[in-house]
């Protein structure tokens, strides 16, 4: 195994770090670019800036890199970062039990599929798995009987056994009910843990054995204090049995070359129970495990702890709380620009009216009496409007006219400035027209945004067609830009309601035991070799029982 697979649970979903970050960059980039196309239909960008909250244009490389960010620590944390040793202790409850699996040749009879033997050993893991707690050894007989696993709370040394075993692990053909029992409940009466103790005997009951042997085996395992659970495979009809001889499959023959048909026994297996009071599970019983680990139900059992080996500690929280983190700060940070930038959204429309007014609003100095020109400069437009309406009297030349309207729509005379400032416009040079027109079109705008309901409709109609007519002289004005797409917005609203008014907040809101020393370095290494060497050894006696020689039971009947 890679080092990489050893820090990391699921090293092929590490892609995820770079996939994530990717992909969610490109999204807020095109919503970005979406976003900016909607804008854009409104006018141009700089213009529309001033029209709609700055939030609209927020969202830029920072908040980009912390999307980022968050996604790659959160695809880390998905693959699963593991490093520093742990050793876990496990507590359970359970008896002693002893598989005692027949492995005889009729156990390879196919009348239960895949074999009798097959079946077997998915019921022994089904009944280990209903019941983890329990310490199991293993036996395996035909002729003879093998203790193949001690009693033990290793399920790696039972599963080694289980699956290797097959009527060459026995060397004596046949089959021995009575001599297993004898064996199991010697192995089992060797126990001093305080549980109960059961010893649960599979096969297809085909023995050659005096049935008074078994049942004084089973009193005895009774004597004992031995739960003795019997439990049937096979049909009452029978199957031949499959061999493979000089590498082709055929079926077993006796010694007059008839093809041996095995048949389900359950006599032996019945009165073994019987004599021991304990339980016999039939072959056509459905739900084998279930029926095996009801009948342990009745048992004692032990509380018993267990360590096991050393395992990687699992560290994907140092990845996911920075993501949390990060994704936490985005929004906190986005919700506070959005309402500071909402409240200056709500106030544009009169900041940007002002701002026209003294862009555009100076008075002109040819022909205007000094006095109107210096209370103008003064900001004092009461008076200044009385002087310049006493000059219009006398000589109501454009640049008079114009002075006038400007102070009259200083002092929000919206009305009488647009009447005053549009007889200016009519014969004036172009660059008083120009002015005159635009603060006549500040006049309507005002009038109309001011005005509530559709009252003020009329007067932002007024405001648009004179916008436009400023745009054709000057096409590249950007405060008469912002000022026709403001109109032309508030008309396609239906006109008045105060100049813009505020706007919601709707930003989005984003949820005394002592541990066990841990082992030495060293103590590791011990614990592997002792773990490997344990593995040879198993290995080395599986293959020196199927290699052992097979002997012939009494009978000639080696099946």
């Amino acid at each position: 195994m890679t080092p990489t697979m050893d820090l990391l649970e699921r090293p092929y979903l590490l892609a995820l770090a770079v996939v994530l970050p990717l992909l969610f960059v490109w999204l807020l980039r095109r919503h970005r670019l979406q976003r900016q196309r909607r804008l854009a239909r409104l006018g141009t960008l700089d213009v529309v800036r001033r029209l709609v909250p700055a939030a609209a244009f927020s969202g830029g490389r920072w908040r980009a890199t912390r999307i980022a960010l968050a996604a790659a620590f959160a695809g880390i944390a998905i693959a699963g970062p593991r490093w520093g040793y742990e050793r876990t202790t496990v507590r359970s409850t359970g008896v002693d039990l002893v598989f005692a699996v027949d492995a005889s040749l009729s156990m390879m009879a196919t009348d239960e599929k895949p074999s009798r033997l097959e079946r077997v050993k998915q019921e022994i893991r089904r009944v280990r798995a209903l019941s983890p707690g329990d310490r199991v050894g293993l036996l395996a007989f035909a002729g003879k009987s093998y203790i193949l696993s001690p009693i033990t709370v290793d399920g790696g040394a039972l599963d080694l056994f289980l699956d290797n075993l097959d009527p060459s692990v026995v060397g004596q053909a046949g089959s021995a009910i009575g001599l297993t029992i004898i064996q199991g409940t010697n192995l089992l009466s060797l126990t001093k843990s305080g549980a109960d103790r059961a010893l649960v005997v599979l096969s297809d009951g085909e023995g050659f054995e005096l049935q008074d042997d078994v049942i004084a085996a089973a009193k005895r395992a009774a004597e004992n204090n031995v739960s003795l659970v019997t439990v049937g495979f096979g049909t009452p009809a029978g199957s031949t049995i499959p061999v493979r001889e000089n590498g082709v499959l055929t079926t077993k023959k006796d010694e007059t070359g008839e093809v041996v048909i095995t048949r389900y026994h359950p006599e032996l297996l019945e009165a073994a129970a019987t004599a021991s009071n304990g339980t016999f599970i039939p072959a056509e019983a459905t739900d084998k495990a279930a029926r095996i680990k009801s009948a342990l139900s009745k048992l004692r059992t032990q509380a018993r702890s267990t360590q096991t080996g050393d395992n990687l500690t699992p560290r994907y929280q140092w990845f996911l709380l920075p993501a949390i983190l990060l994704l936490w700060l985005d929004t906190v940070l986005g919700g506070r620009h959005g309402r500071r930038r909402r409240r200056a959204a709500s106030a544009e429309t009169a900041v940007a009216a002002a701002l026209c007014t003294i862009l555009l609003g100076g008075c002109a100095p040819a022909r205007d009496s000094l006095d109107g020109v210096a209370a103008c400069k003064a900001q004092d437009y009461q008076r200044a409007a009385a002087l310049f309406k006493r000059v219009t009297g006398d000589d109501a030349s454009p640049g008079a006219l114009y002075n006038y309207g400007t102070a009259l729509l200083a002092l929000d005379s919206t009305e009488s400035a647009a009447e005053v400032l549009e007889r200016a416009a009519e014969k004036a040079d172009p660059e008083i027209q120009y002015r005159a027109r635009f603060n006549a079109g500040l006049a309507h705008l005002l009038r109309g945004l001011a005005l509530p309901g559709d009252s003020g409709s009329a007067d932002l109609k007024l405001a648009v067609a004179t916008y436009k007519r400023v745009l054709l002289q000057r096409p590249a004005d950007l405060d008469a830009k912002w000022n026709y797409e403001l109109a032309l917005r508030e008309e396609q609203k239906g006109g008045g309601g105060g100049g813009g008014g505020g706007q919601s907040d709707s930003s989005p809101s984003p949820s005394e035991q002592q541990p066990a020393p841990q082992p030495t370095l060293a103590q590791r290494q011990a614990e592997q070799l002792l773990g490997s060497a344990e593995r040879e050894e198993r290995d080395v006696q599986g293959r020196k029982q199927k290699q052992s020689p097979q002997e012939r039971p009494p009978g000639g009947k080696d099946w």
